[in-house]
């Protein structure tokens, strides 16, 4: 059966010049294409999505990232001791905490407490008989500037930002569909909202016209709060100056930061991808929405989510957690990549961070600093100054692991590359795993295999930088409040 064809459909032949090296290829006429026009009609407008593009590296941004890294295990150390009445922790129970803080069986604990000398002490416990130092009788607790800077964060939480953290609170819980969280979910990213870890029983009982607890979840109150106003869209108009540069544009534009550059197509999509209606994240889409609206929508809960932090960035892995709750895709990796116009990606370490990139400039530094950022400028100027320390007793007999300043980073991505799995972060704070109230309540060293062989090699490795330590005096004599 033949198909039968208008001869006007074949007019553009002759309308286009044939190329006179292609005339010895064209033996026949092509054979036309018959497309419905109602399908072509339906596949124009569609928003097709792109594979994940090339990841082009910001040194800027990435500097950030290590910055964070360097800083992790003392971030983590802090906070195991923080959750603690006294603060502090036996030695003999720190060392099964080994996958909290992300170090693995066989890398001794007390080298990397007394690579931080400002922030963490290592002491002898009195007791009633007199005994030589050991595993059994050492414990790690907190220096006095340590002390000092929590006390400063939680007047300052508790004081002044008490509101804010609960408009973030409140924000997150509007996100979701049924106005809860889980507390073991909102533990993973509490930190990088600038939450204390006890927020469960400071702040959310001083707002209960906002806040409800049901189980194990946090909820709005009946009858919630109204939604705030979301954030404004990222692509906002440049200034007018007077200058020919900054004179409105005739066609659409993307602004990228400095030194992207995308490919055709892609840009074509995010420019088409912006075209979109704008989408609230705070109420739900239809059932039958686009795909595309799935991702404009998931795109303004990420921004959301990232412009409540306090460096305004956090870790990919913690917003995997919060997939079902706000309704973003599985790849979720793959969305954060497709939009460099929105978010940066660094995959410096294990675990990749994610940048909010308006709320950034060319050279890295953030427009609008927070006011607990002072927390972590504190924090790192206690590291530095036992950097210091370190390094001023470099030239005795004692130095810890053979280490360097340039081998703090290297030490620290270590440990990474072993926690990568087996690391909880905050959420086991809350449930008492890592160390109970009466210290018998303790894992199974991080779940790293291991048997007795292993164990008998750790102890001693231990035993041998404690002596290490004591020898050098850098072990202190207890008091009466460090006895448990």
């Amino acid at each position: 059966m033949g198909l039968a064809m208008a001869p006007s459909s074949l007019s553009f032949l002759s309308a286009q010049p044939l190329h006179p090296r292609r005339l010895h290829r064209q033996s026949a006429a092509p054979t036309p294409t018959v497309r419905c026009a109602a399908k072509a009609a339906a596949d124009a407008p569609a928003l097709r999505p792109l594979p994940p593009p090339k990841l082009v590296r910001c040194p800027a941004l990435d500097r950030q990232a290590a910055r964070a890294n360097r800083l992790r295990f003392a971030r983590k150390l802090l906070t195991l001791l923080l959750s603690k009445p006294r603060g502090f922790l036996p030695l003999r129970v720190l060392r099964r905490c080994r996958g909290f803080l992300g170090l693995p069986r066989r890398r001794p604990l007390v080298p990397f407490v007394l690579r931080y000398p400002t922030l963490f002490r290592l002491f002898q416990a009195p007791t009633s008989s007199p005994l030589s130092p050991s595993l059994s009788t050492l414990a790690v607790g907190l220096t006095p500037a340590a002390h000092a800077l929590a006390a400063d964060l939680a007047a300052l939480r508790g004081a002044d930002l008490a509101p804010l953290l609960a408009a973030k609170l409140h924000r997150l819980l509007l996100m979701t569909p049924h106005r809860s969280l889980l507390v073991s979910k909102l533990a993973h990213i509490a930190p990088d909202l600038g939450l204390a870890m006890d927020f469960r029983a400071t702040l959310c009982p001083r707002h209960p016209d906002l806040f409800a607890f049901h189980g194990h979840a946090l909820q709005l109150a009946d009858p919630p709060p109204p939604p705030p106003a979301p954030l404004p869209p990222p692509l906002r108009p440049a200034a007018q100056t007077g200058r020919l540069i900054d004179r409105p544009r005739r066609f659409p534009h993307l602004p990228l930061r400095r030194g992207l550059n995308l490919r055709r197509a892609h840009r074509d999509y995010l420019l088409r991808f912006h075209s979109l209606p704008e989408v609230s994240p705070f109420e739900p889409l239809p059932q039958d929405a686009s795909p595309e609206m799935a991702e404009r929508r998931a795109c303004a809960v990420l921004r959301e989510v990232l412009a409540m932090t306090v460096e305004k960035r956090t870790l990919v892995d913690h917003l995997t957690h919060f997939r079902r709750d706000f309704g973003l895709p599985n790849r979720l990796h793959a969305l954060l990549v497709r939009h460099p116009e929105l978010f940066y990606v660094s995959i410096k370490g294990v675990r990749h961070s994610v940048f909010l990139v308006e709320a950034f400039d060319d050279d890295g530094r953030l427009l609008v600093e927070d006011a607990l950022l002072v927390g972590r400028d504190r924090l790192e100027e206690l590291v530095r100054e036992g950097k210091r320390i370190r390094r001023a007793d470099r030239n005795g007999v004692f130095a810890v692991d053979g280490d360097s300043d340039e081998d703090d980073e290297g030490d620290d991505n270590v440990a990474d590359v072993f926690s990568s799995e087996v690391d909880g972060d905050f959420a086991d704070l809350f449930e008492d795993s890592v160390a109970g109230e009466d210290w018998n309540v303790v894992g199974d060293g991080g779940g790293i295999e291991g048997g007795d062989e292993d164990d008998a090699e750790s102890d001693a490795m231990e035993e041998f930088w404690v002596k290490k330590a004591v020898a050098q005096g850098l072990v202190d004599s207890g008091s009466e409040h460090d006895v448990w």
